[in-house]
This record gives structure tokens, sequence and C-alpha cells, in this order.
């Protein structure tokens, strides 16, 4: 097993572990996974760390002397994020493509406080751990290896993941997927700058997240417009294919 083990962290090694994580997500976005895509790169993420016996540091997400001050950096990222993509970015983004991003499928979902508690564990549980865990944790992580772990290769593999990141929120639109893979950039850009400190994305992706929730639940999200929600397929919809409410980015 030791054998296997080291033999594992060799970079052609790697590079199949990265081919495979690319056609979970070939098959997610086609739609011939019969589950989200996300769940099963989060457990392709977690038998790496085990096979390789790297652990949680491999992710970044070991515990760090200046914990404390990375975690109040990311709540307050993520707060700051909420309002400027709200108000700046989704406005010049709605210019140029003539849409804001499509969060209609919420609609139905203002005052309803099942939505608001449910939203809010799943916005720190799925979205912000499972989603920083599989796209800057894990995938960004493994694609800079592949590419040689020199600083292009941190810059590609920060592209590439919010690239994959925004297109995994299709449902929202172009706008939406633009929005996103923004929200993604500047996500993977913290946890560069706090020196791969995985826990500051997560804390920046939740209190996103939560901001949107709460502006989703008392009617004030400026891009909830579109069709009705309320419909049986419009909620089935958001049940099948969010990890959380919409990125204003509001989310998931």
């Amino acid at each position: 097993m030791i054998a296997i083990r080291r033999g594992l962290r060799e970079q052609r090694w790697m590079t199949v572990e990265l081919l495979i994580a690319a056609g979970i997500l070939t098959l997610g976005f086609t739609g011939y996974l019969p589950f989200h895509s996300m769940l099963a790169l989060l457990v392709l993420g977690i038998l790496s760390l085990w096979l390789r016996q790297e652990g949680p540091r491999g992710v970044g997400l070991e515990r760090r002397p200046n914990g404390a001050s990375m975690v109040g950096l990311g709540l307050a990222a993520g707060v700051v994020l909420q309002f400027v993509s709200l108000y700046a970015i989704e406005p010049l983004i709605a210019r140029a493509t003539g849409k804001l991003p499509d969060v209609s499928l919420f609609s139905a979902f203002t005052s309803n406080w099942r939505f608001l508690v449910l939203s809010l564990v799943v916005s720190w549980t799925i979205a912000a751990i499972g989603e920083e865990f599989t796209y800057r944790g894990y995938l960004m992580c493994r694609t800079a290896q592949v590419l040689g772990s020199s600083r292009g290769a941190w810059t590609v593999a920060l592209v590439v993941t919010s690239a994959l990141f925004g297109a995994a929120h299709l449902y929202q639109g172009a706008s939406g997927v633009i929005t996103t893979g923004l929200t993604g950039l500047i996500l993977g850009a913290l946890f560069l700058a706090c020196g791969r400190n995985l826990w500051v994305p997560i804390m920046a992706h939740g209190a996103n997240d939560t901001v949107g929730v709460r502006l989703l639940f008392f009617g004030r999200y400026p891009a909830r417009r579109g069709p009705a929600a309320g419909s049986a397929a419009g909620t089935a919809r958001a049940r099948g294919r969010q990890c959380g409410p919409p990125r204003g980015d509001g989310a998931s």
C-alpha cells in the first residue's frame, strides 16, 4: 500500500486523475450523470487525499496560527463581493448580454422560512465547503500540480477552474455563467493570496450566499425576475440543479 501511495504522487498518475475528473464534469454537463457532478468530484478528491496521505493540508484545510484573522477576512470579503457583484458587476454584464442572471427559480421563496433555513444550511455545507473543496481545493491544486506548480501553472489552474465553476451554473443563463465565473476567479485569487488557505474562500462563499439568501427571503434581490418560478417544473429544476441560492452572484 505504501508503494502504491508513493506511485500515485507521480505526475503521470495526477494526469490520469485529472482526466477522470474531466470525464465526470463532462458527464455532468451533458446530463448523463444521475446525480450532481460535484458530489462525484468530492468523493474523488477525498479518495485522492487519502491515497496520497496528504490529508486536509493537501487542499489548504489545515489549522494555521492566523486562522481567526483569515476567517474574518473571508467573511468580510464575501459580504463585499455580494454587493459589488449585485450593484456593479451584474449591471455591466447585463449591458453586454442584454440580460441579468435568471434567478426566477427562486421567486416563490420570498418570506418562506423553510426556504431560508434550508438554504442557509445548504449554503454553508454543500455550497461553501463542498464547492470550495472541489473547485479551489481539489481541481485547482491538481491542475497546477500537473502543469508543474509554477506561477504560470497556478494562473492557468485559476482561470480553468473558474470557467468550469461558471459553466456549472448554466441554468442561470449566459449572464449567470459569466458572473459566477468571475466570482470563482475572485475566490480562487483569495485562496492563492492567503497562502492557499481554503478556509478563506469557504468563509467568503458562505457569507456571500448568506447575504443572497436573505435578499431573496425579503424580496430585495435585484435580479429576481423571469417567468413564474412557483410552478412544479421550476421547483423541480431548482432542487435538481442548484446547490444553493443564485450567485449574485448570491450563491452556490
